[in-house]
């Protein structure tokens, strides 16, 4: 028998989210081509313009034109195409806040692995890299990809640490740690923010170099030092520090690794200090948000970790000792909020 609700039902749902792949590969194929650096600061182009410029044939040259269109990266005055105000912003290299390191990192490193899904499920091991054979998911990248990628990770850290920031009061703290703290985006958006605060980046000796010269390029090498080290191989984290942020760092391992990161925050941290975990975070029901459901399946490509849930950590955190745990909800491209507890 035929309800109202199965006459209701249509395909276009499925249709979107078979086709999805569709709307990437267009963004990267325009970026590989370097398209909106070319039409950065001129008049634009038409097709035929595009077509000579790029030595392709007319028709390749009015699809790619209107796809970029369709999707917000173009606008079209009369007959000519212009970066939108997002892809002058974010996809033009050289720019503060350029993201296209991004997408090809995703584009020539991600997209295959995720093409072998299917086989990251039934293994449970990554497809981007051999663990058997490497000793981390980055070794043997190509330099200049991995650079173009720490560019673009800056842009998306700066973003999401002034959500961070403006969601979580940390006009009470003094000294934050930030532990895996990569380019220190976090630690110059929260010291601009909170005129009070000085922080230390701690990471591994390359990455802490890049802190440094990002930090220096901001100019608070006074306020913001870097660590070089290894939070799995040190025997502790450096201390006198009253806060330590773990920012899109715990969902890279598994549970027993996770908890071990935390007993180091616990031993590292004074009476009344705080630990941050910013993360995409998956809802206590397990059924979403997408963002974060999808991020988790992109750590089964590229890592032993996955997704947590505020629960999770909530209990972890608990075991440890720490009290008044607590979820802050934000809205970031690289988290959606924060779980927070102190030491007593």
């Amino acid at each position: 028998m035929t309800t109202d609700t199965d006459r209701a039902l249509s395909p276009v749902p499925l249709m979107q989210l078979a086709t999805g792949f569709w709307a990437f590969k267009t963004l990267a194929a325009a970026h590989e081509l370097d398209l909106f650096s070319r039409l950065s600061g001129t008049a634009g182009t038409t097709a035929g313009e595009l077509a000579e410029a790029l030595a392709i044939e007319d028709r390749p040259a009015d699809m790619l034109l209107t796809g970029c269109a369709a999707l917000g990266l173009l606008v079209k005055n009369d007959s000519r195409y212009v970066n939108s105000p997002i892809a002058e912003e974010f996809l033009v290299r050289g720019t503060p806040y350029y993201f296209g390191g991004f997408v090809q990192m995703l584009d020539q490193r991600l997209y295959p692995g995720w093409g072998r899904l299917t086989e990251a499920i039934r293994t449970n091991r990554p497809t981007t890299w051999d663990p058997d054979k490497q000793s981390s998911l980055f070794e043997g990248e190509d330099p200049r990809l991995l650079a173009v990628f720490w560019e673009a990770m800056h842009s998306l850290s700066t973003f999401t640490a002034r959500a961070l920031g403006r969601a979580v009061d940390l006009s009470g703290a003094r000294r934050l740690l930030d532990v895996g703290g990569g380019s220190a985006a976090y630690d110059i958006e929260l010291c601009r923010l909170y005129p009070g605060l000085t922080a230390t980046v701690y990471d591994l000796p390359k990455v802490a170099d890049i802190a440094a010269g990002k930090v220096e390029e901001a100019g608070l090498a006074g306020r913001i030092g870097t660590v070089a080290g290894d939070f799995f191989a040190d025997s502790a984290l450096p201390d006198g520090h009253d806060t330590i942020l773990l920012s899109m760092i715990m969902h890279d391992w598994a549970e027993d690794r996770c908890r071990a990161i935390l007993r180091k925050c616990w031993a590292a941290l004074p009476s009344g200090g705080q630990v941050i975990i910013a993360e995409l975070l998956v809802n206590d029901e397990r059924t979403g948000p997408p963002a974060a459901a999808l991020m988790s399946l992109n750590m089964l490509v590229e890592t032993e970790g996955r997704n947590y849930t505020p629960a999770e950590y909530g209990a972890w955190l608990a075991d440890l000792g720490f009290h008044d745990v607590r979820t802050v909800w934000f809205e970031a491209a690289g988290a959606n909020g924060a779980v927070i507890g102190r030491k007593p």
